[in-house]
């Protein structure tokens, strides 16, 4: 019986002094903090090293810190007295503590946190843990220890370990896809999740020479978009983190992932674009002002051609006419709609115009517009069997299918177009939630529609044209050379894909046939005199580029030393106190054509862009890049033409309008220098 109860004594004993049996310090206490104590215990004899546990027991209303305490506090930091002691500390997912608009990342109540050190350091291991406590006041505290790794680790310790390795941060937990940017004085994070986001958080490593505040988060569904204010360590202007690296957590409903991002240039947030109705103005006024586009040449064409082949000179079907074209132009743009919709469930690249990427879709334009070409010549030859096809080919204007097909084929020769308000609207629907995204496209088909409802409206705007008559085969022609002129543009669009030998060759083959039709249903005089009016037409072309050239003082070729676009060279350009012109084009893109003869070509221009200083920098959207995709849509622009300029002046870079114009780029070019 006494042994029983001397064994019973000792155990009790055993329980109550862990530190004589195990590589344990107890709970410590300091006499200057009574508002915390402290515990370490170890396993010496983990496989890949030497285990610890630092346990803080914190009185209720006090704190401690994170790894990266915020913009006030200490983190916890042990000194080693070997100094060749390695450790990695592994931190639990912190909290967030607003106090008097200083924000802080820590822990109250109590921590613990694993310490894995590296290979066995030898017996006894010393050192002292600093902790900052904080309530309505701070305390700095020392609290030395020793741990006798010659002890085994209690038997708990494992299952606590788990359990605190268990609350540690851990990749990919959340399954985000992230995404960083940098403007001045703050830094942006937008991260996709299936699913959505219940209640995420965010907590954020320091990045050398800056401090980061509060981070502001909004969500869209499965879109979360944060920005972090940003400053130097003072309190002032942050330095330029473009290209830093940011240690991040993610935290949302419990589960947290831990991940590393490198900081982009500056994305497009929807949290901070203009309203909603402000946006769909912009759509109706940029879709309305692809109208005036150069590139829409031939759908004006196609448009007076549908006012002049009304037979019926009424109102009523001068109304069905134009709105059965204005379904067209609509059902188009949903159509964009869908195939945005598609490409964004695939992950694949968004932007405007980029069908014109895929050479199956620039021959179907080919096609298409070649027989719209023989339609307006009046030649029978390219009668399809389909009865569709037949009636999109040779019916001469009569049916509302044909007005429909009219609508639909001016919006596909209209997207390669880029024109003011255009970019953003379209900017703001593909980074939008799908509804949004649909009615922006809806609402830019509006826009374009408004000339067509416009006589819809007024059927007697189009009542009041001359009566059909002889002047109509006249304009006929014209209206047909421009929709040749245009299928010939479009053919030449293959170049990139083809390559220039076989390109000429279709683009020949397709004129012999045209003259050959002619020639057989008209006459061979009048082939002749069409291929000879052709001729004559390029001739005066090619003169009038010459005179231009001579008159205008323009160079007969781009003598700028164009390097490749790359966000690397936008940077150290801007180290070496350089200006940077960026150029986005597109061989698809007639606005970037316009803007290469009307302004870049220019000499005054081309001198500007030559200087010691400038780095002219150019990508070419012509084929699919998700290098240029991903640079567009950190700029918050998902159509070419696309161009910025920096310089130790414009450090965050000035964006130009689509159309370009010589004074402002010239300006803007020169307030890039600074000061």
């Amino acid at each position: 019986m006494i042994t029983l109860l001397r064994n019973a004594l000792l155990g009790l004993l055993a329980l109550w002094l862990p530190v004589a049996f195990a590589a344990d310090t107890g709970w410590l206490k300091s006499p200057l903090n009574d508002h915390a104590e402290v515990r370490l215990r170890a396993d010496p004899q983990a496989p890949e090293g030497t285990r610890i546990l630092l346990n803080v027991k914190l009185q209720p209303g006090w704190k401690t810190y994170w790894r990266t305490p915020g913009e006030g506090g200490i983190a916890p930091e042990i000194t080693w007295q070997d100094a060749t002691v390695k450790a990695q500390w592994f931190w639990p997912t912190p909290q967030r503590f607003d106090v008097s608009g200083i924000s802080t990342q820590g822990y109250h109540d109590g921590l613990v946190l694993p310490i894995q050190l590296t290979g066995h350091p030898t017996s006894p291991l010393r050192g002292t843990l600093t902790l900052s406590t904080c309530s309505n006041v701070c305390i700095l505290t020392d609290y030395p220890f020793t741990l006798d790794l010659t002890q085994p680790a209690s038997a708990d310790f494992a299952h606590d370990y788990a359990q605190a390795m268990g609350k540690v941060p851990v990749a990919d937990a959340l399954q985000a896809q992230l995404t960083a940017g940098y403007r001045p004085g703050e830094v942006q994070l937008v991260a996709e999740r299936a699913g959505g986001w219940q209640s995420p958080e965010l907590y954020v490593d320091m990045p050398e020479g800056a401090s980061l505040g509060k981070p502001v988060i909004q969500t869209q569904g499965e879109r979360l978009e944060i920005t972090v204010p940003a400053s130097d360590e003072w309190g002032e202007t942050a330095p330029d983190l473009t290209g830093k690296t940011l240690s991040l957590v993610l935290v949302d409903n419990g589960i947290a992932q831990q991940s590393t991002v490198t900081l982009g240039g500056p994305l497009s947030l929807a949290s901070q674009a203009l309203p909603l109705w402000q946006i769909i103005l912009m759509a109706l006024a940029g879709g309305f002002i692809l109208n005036l586009m150069p590139c829409v040449l031939p759908v004006l064409g196609m448009k007076l051609s549908s006012i002049l082949h009304v037979e019926q000179r009424d109102r009523r079907s001068v109304r069905m006419q134009f709105l059965a074209s204005t379904a067209g132009i609509l059902v188009s743009f949903m159509a964009l709609a869908l195939l945005m919709t598609v490409l964004r469930a695939s992950n694949q690249a968004l932007g405007w115009g980029i069908q014109f990427q895929n050479p199956w879709f620039i021959a179907l334009l080919v096609i298409v517009s070649a027989l719209f070409s023989a339609n307006l010549f009046g030649l029978l030859y390219f009668r399809l069997p389909s009865a569709f096809s037949t009636r999109l080919a040779t019916h001469q204007g009569k049916g509302l299918s044909g007005n429909f097909a009219e609508g639909a084929f001016a919006t596909l020769l209209a997207t390669p177009c880029s024109a003011p308000f255009l970019g953003t609207a379209v900017a703001f629907a593909l980074a939008a939630p799908l509804p949004q995204l649909w009615g922006l496209f809806i609402a830019l088909g509006l826009g374009m529609s408004l000339p067509w409802l416009l006589i819809a409206a007024w059927p007697t705007l189009a009542l009041r044209l001359p009566r059909p008559g002889q002047w109509m085969n006249r304009l006929r022609v014209v209206l047909g050379l421009m929709m040749l002129a245009s299928c010939l543009w479009l053919l030449s669009l293959l170049t990139p894909f083809l390559g220039t030998l076989w390109t000429s060759l279709l683009a020949a083959t397709l004129i012999v046939i045209l003259l050959i039709a002619i020639a057989r249903h008209y006459s061979l005089r009048t082939a002749a005199m069409s291929a000879g009016g052709a001729a004559l037409a390029v001739g005066a072309l090619f003169l009038a580029s010459s005179l231009l050239t001579h008159y205008g003082k323009q160079p007969l070729q781009d003598n700028i030393a164009w390097q490749p676009l790359t966000e690397e060279a936008i940077q150290q350009a801007l180290k070496e106190n350089k200006r940077v012109f960026v150029d986005v084009t597109a061989d698809w893109c007639v606005t970037c054509k316009a803007n290469k003869f009307n302004v870049l070509l220019r000499s005054d221009v081309q001198k500007a862009l030559m200087a010691d200083d400038v780095v002219a920098l150019r990508g070419d959207w012509t084929r699919p890049s998700d290098t240029l995709s991903q640079f567009l849509l950190r700029r918050g622009s998902v159509a070419v033409p696309f161009n910025q300029i920096y310089g130790p002046g414009l450090p965050q870079g000035k964006t130009l309008s689509p159309l370009l114009d010589k004074a402002t780029l010239l300006e803007t070019l020169n307030n890039a220098k600074g000061k």
